[in-house]
């Protein structure tokens, strides 16, 4: 049985890069690594080791060192360095300075393999981890701790044990913007799904359903409230936020699941404009294909229209790991857009997923209980759950490779996308099958979406955007004007998310 609900928003979003400082007292952005600039908004007095690249040949930056309270501890001079104690404040100072190149944790080394560890899958029963290779990543200790994605949903109960860890809840953001409901956790249920899909660690289930990153870390925007509904205005906000706390939370991955039911071309959508701006800034954008499949066949609604962001279609694994009885989910939308690009550009699992529950007596479960799974879980399909396996595998990537950006994660990901199962198709498929371990141990730094032009909206005046300028400053949305677009015109009840599916 299918349920079909109307969400009434749109998704708007920006993230900006960091400025670049001269001195280090001026309130200019510091040259650091995020978990250290993130080390530093937590305690600002812990005790940090550093090691300092300088710009230049002088000794500046080691005086500085001096001046902020700290030492040098080592010369590296191979590298025009050196290593420091000092203050995480102070760190985060001293990357101010114009003598210094970067400043990042002097971090303890392992061996081979990831630094958090391997997971028992001895009791794994949903099998979309090991159909996209998750649990080989698992086994040389990648579970995602050092990203921060970012879900813009209904909301995330951060008090189930799944989304926790030794130290507390893993969700170490949170935002709400709708003034309908007093609570920052999801009432609905739909944004806690997502996240346990991307970062359960299946307490709750004594290790049976487990999330494609167990311990990465996440950010809670709020932008419905508890009947999942939203305005444009509540959702702009509540990226804003995502935008002035970029730095603080380490957000490398947006989650957005859900698709407009207005079409139109990315050169004038503010969504799709938007997604440009939060994608050349650094952030890996990643969105569902749509429901549409079967009703509106090549028909992509915003954002997944969008030739920059990751769209991603949905697959019915037949809850086995092998790839060899996968077929395409019939709803997962795909064909070409009114501008000329293919969509989707590749698959995950995305039928039957089981994950996170908010509550027995809750909207969802009560609306269908057959798909409850035990007492904590819940089983639903749509490309909003595809999506975010692609999300929590990014983060496993961006682990291992902190410095892609999102041309190269999107080109990665793509290149490495099984095409040998025996339902690829590529018009319905893209890339083909997402194999994150393939992603992770191939070496290719190739970028995707190159040559392709930014949206129309995307300018200063006259002028075209250019990759390092993009902010909501620059863009000019005053310009753009929401009045223009329609809104008035096109009315709540024509835009939303497309429908989900909560039965088999």
């Amino acid at each position: 049985m299918k349920l079909k609900r109307l969400f009434q928003f749109l998704i708007i979003a920006s993230l900006l890069l960091a400025g670049v400082g001269s001195t280090p007292h001026q309130a200019l952005a510091a040259k650091a690594q995020p978990l250290l600039m993130q080390m530093a908004a937590q305690d600002a007095e812990q005790q940090v080791s550093v090691i300092v690249q300088k710009l230049g040949a002088t000794d500046a930056a080691e005086g500085l060192v001096t001046r902020l309270g700290g030492k040098v501890t080592r010369d590296l001079s191979i590298i025009n360095a050196f290593a420091a104690e000092m203050t995480a404040e102070a760190a985060v100072e001293l990357a101010r300075s114009a003598s210094v190149r970067w400043v990042s944790l002097d971090a303890p080394m392992k061996e081979s393999g990831g630094p958090d560890g391997t997971v028992s899958t001895s009791k794994l029963v949903n099998a979309y981890v090991k159909a996209v290779g998750a649990d080989k990543l698992w086994a040389q200790g990648y579970q995602g701790s050092s990203v921060t994605v970012a879900i813009v949903d209904s909301g995330i109960k951060d008090s189930l044990s799944d989304l926790k860890s030794g130290k507390g809840s893993r969700v170490i953001g949170a935002a709400k913007f709708s003034n309908l409901t007093p609570s920052f956790a999801d009432q609905y249920g739909h944004g806690t799904h997502v996240a346990g899909i991307i970062a359960g660690n299946g307490t709750l289930g004594s290790g049976t359903y487990i999330g494609i990153a167990p311990k990465v870390k996440l950010v809670n925007v709020k932008i419905c409230d508890d009947e999942g509904s939203a305005t444009e205005s509540e959702v702009v906000s509540g990226l804003q936020w995502v935008l002035d706390n970029k730095a603080k939370y380490n957000i490398r991955v947006v989650n957005i699941s859900l698709n407009s039911s207005m079409a139109q071309s990315y050169h004038t959508s503010p969504l799709d404009a938007a997604v440009e701006i939060l994608w050349f800034n650094g952030i890996v954008v990643v969105v569902s294909a749509g429901n549409n499949g079967t009703t509106s066949g090549g028909v992509l609604y915003p954002p997944a229209n969008d030739p920059f962001a990751i769209t991603v279609g949905a697959v019915d694994d037949k809850g086995t790991a092998g790839l060899t009885d996968d077929l395409m989910a019939s709803f997962s939308a795909y064909g070409t857009t009114s501008d000329g690009f293919t969509k989707p550009d590749l698959v995950a699992p995305g039928k039957n997923i089981v994950s996170l529950l908010v509550a027995a007596n809750g909207e969802i479960a009560l609306a269908h209980p057959a798909n409850i799974v035990g007492t904590n879980y819940y089983r639903m399909s749509g490309t909003s759950f595809s999506a975010p396996i692609v999300s929590g595998a990014i983060a496993l990537l961006l682990q291992d490779e902190p410095n892609l950006t999102p041309d190269q994660v999107k080109y990665r990901l793509m290149n490495t996308a099984n095409k040998t199962w025996t339902g690829y198709n590529p018009a319905k498929a893209g890339a083909g099958y997402l194999d994150i371990y393939a992603a992770v141990i191939g070496t290719t730094t190739q970028s995707a979406n190159t040559n392709i032009l930014p949206s129309q909206l995307l300018s200063t005046g006259t002028n075209p955007v250019t990759f390092g300028s993009v902010g909501w400053n620059s863009v000019g949305w005053n310009s753009v004007g929401w009045n223009s677009v329609g809104w008035n015109s096109v009315g709540w009840n024509s835009v939303g998310w497309n429908s989900d599916y909560w039965g088999p």
